[in-house]
């Protein structure tokens, strides 16, 4: 009998069997799909040669994991590279504002009259970072914080609605940067704690960057299969579990899966009924004879750029997506540029380029032309460069993954309670009705991003219970 059965190879899966595995427990992986990475996965979804990240592209919070840093995954091919700048925001009049490694940087591109608010949210934080990052990617928490007092301060700023914190800049730069920031959890930006969700992505680009995998996100999911093998573990692919009868006899049994799913599988009935899905996205894979034409300089030279002309779009965008049910005119983007500094992504002298914007649960439209469009007004010419392009709604992405339902790629929606407390209200998020049953999805804390995260402290649940057993 195996001690541990993971149901799911995307990074949380994979992630919770490395550390079972670790700790001397027998495990192994069984995962639906052909190849292992769920939405860490990379292919050619264009031309020949060019090399698309079908879900994750960017990996702030995977640079910043301390489940990641844990493991020696750079010896198993993983290497982080990063562009000029982790984040650039342009907008219309051709000046953007940026997101650098460096604070002042970043405060000096908001201008004068935001430059000291910005510094004076973010660098008491900057010197605690690693301990504040594991404290609050531990939340809720099942032993003290290593920080409780950091963790209490930055819990005092970041509760409250970024709409809250936003109004302590002045000027558009810094509102229009930090809104799309907190866009990335796909949450209205008056939620509660999405102050926090802002102020985790930009201390995290000064302390480590948003930088991509060389070769592409798969490097994150082969790295940890091949740790794991060598630590004793079996990964099945193409292998779909449709109930724990198809399984083999395990101590505990862990998935990588939507609540729904699980529910279905394991039959518990509507215990996660409650549970929400939010807005999806509209993603586009574009092959490009060259950079994006932008025209600000700043972004031609960042890993990630963010495009919404101010703090209002943006929130037009987010709250048509997921409050109105329809698509927004003028989509928020955020869209990355891998082949600026992993040449081997594209053939010599082409590009890739990520893009997606949001759009409802489920919905069936095709937003390709307001994409487009939206990016001409900051790139004149984008659609020139364009050799070929791939586009993916909510049904194509659920197809792709699905712990995407209804093609949501946060397996949940991040707005109200459930951005902190998911899949239920429970201090004990990763237990079940059933004992040995677990689950590790970003539908747990800390929720959505490749960051291994939810699988760690799922594992952590899961060894403790083995261990009782002994």
């Amino acid at each position: 009998m195996l001690d541990a059965v993971v149901v799911g190879a995307g990074p949380n899966g994979l992630t919770a069997a490395v550390e079972l595995a670790r700790r001397g427990f027998s495990v192994a992986v069984f995962e639906a799909k052909d190849t292992v990475g769920g939405g860490a996965r990379t292919a050619e979804l264009t031309l020949p040669g060019f090399r698309h990240d079908p879900c994750s592209a960017a990996h702030p919070l995977g640079v910043n994991s301390p489940a990641f840093k844990a493991m020696p995954l750079h010896r198993y091919g993983l290497e982080w590279l990063h562009a000029e700048l982790p984040m650039a925001h342009p907008f219309l009049d051709g000046s953007a504002a940026v997101l650098s490694r460096s604070v002042g940087e970043t405060a000096a591109s908001f201008g004068p009259r935001d430059a000291g608010t910005y510094r004076r949210l973010v660098e008491p934080f900057l010197p605690k970072w690693d301990t504040l990052a594991r404290d609050f990617m531990s939340l809720p928490l099942s032993a003290l914080p290593r920080d409780p007092v950091t963790l209490a301060r930055f819990g005092l700023m970041g509760l409250p609605p970024s709409t809250w914190l936003m109004r302590r800049f002045k000027d558009e730069r810094a509102k229009a940067l930090f809104a799309g920031l907190v866009a990335h959890v796909i949450a209205p930006l008056g939620g509660l704690a999405t102050s926090a969700v802002g102020l985790v992505f930009a201390l995290a680009a000064h302390a480590a960057g948003w930088p991509v995998a060389r070769g592409g996100s798969q490097a994150i999911s082969d790295a940890l299969t091949a740790y794991l093998e060598d630590l004793g573990g079996t990964v099945h692919t193409d292998y779909e579990v449709k109930r724990l009868d198809d399984l083999p006899p395990a101590r505990a049994y862990v998935f990588d899966t939507s609540p729904t799913a699980l529910a279905r599988i394991a039959g518990f009935g509507r215990y996660y009924e409650p549970y929400r899905y939010g807005a999806s996205v509209f993603k586009l894979d574009y092959a490009l004879d060259g950079p994006v034409p932008w025209t600000a300089k700043e972004a031609r030279g960042a890993g990630t750029v963010q495009v919404g002309a101010s703090k209002a779009e943006i929130g037009a965008a987010l709250d048509a997506a997921s409050r109105h049910g329809r698509a927004p005119d003028a989509p928020f983007l955020i869209t990355v540029q891998p082949s600026l500094v992993d040449p081997s992504r594209a053939p010599e002298g082409k590009h890739v380029f990520w893009a997606y914007g949001h759009v409802p649960n489920g919905w069936r439209g095709d937003l390709t032309d307001a994409v487009e469009r939206q990016l001409e007004r900051f790139a004149p010419g984008f659609r020139d460069r364009v050799l070929a392009r791939a586009t993916a709604g909510p049904p194509e992405l659920a197809a792709h993954n699905a712990n995407y339902v209804g093609g949501d790629i946060a397996c949940g929606a991040a707005s109200g309670l459930q951005l902190l407390l998911r899949p239920k209200l429970s201090l004990f998020p990763y237990h079940t009705p059933h004992p040995a049953v677990f689950i590790c999805s970003s539908a747990t804390p800390p929720g959505p991003g490749v960051h291994g995260m939810s699988g760690h402290n799922a594992a952590k649940a899961v060894w403790r219970r083995l261990r009782q057993e002994l």
